[in-house]
């Protein structure tokens, strides 16, 4: 696992969150609800990739494919 990721994944997260609040501040909340579940599916994105490049690894590991 590369640290690059982890950064990755935080600067989406402090974005968002930057953006959902100047948007809850010009009373959009439902827009920043909006960009709040896009920038949760865009991590989960990224986390399902690295599982399955996880889960590929065990099995060269162990012989299984």
């Amino acid at each position: 696992m590369d640290i690059s990721i982890l950064f990755k994944i935080a600067a989406i997260g402090i974005i968002i969150t930057v953006i959902c609040q100047i948007l809850k501040k010009s009373d959009r909340d439902d827009i920043a609800t909006l960009v709040s579940i896009i920038g949760l599916v865009i991590v989960l994105a990224v986390v399902v990739s690295m599982v399955g490049d996880l889960f590929a690894q065990i099995k060269e590991i162990f012989g299984l494919s």
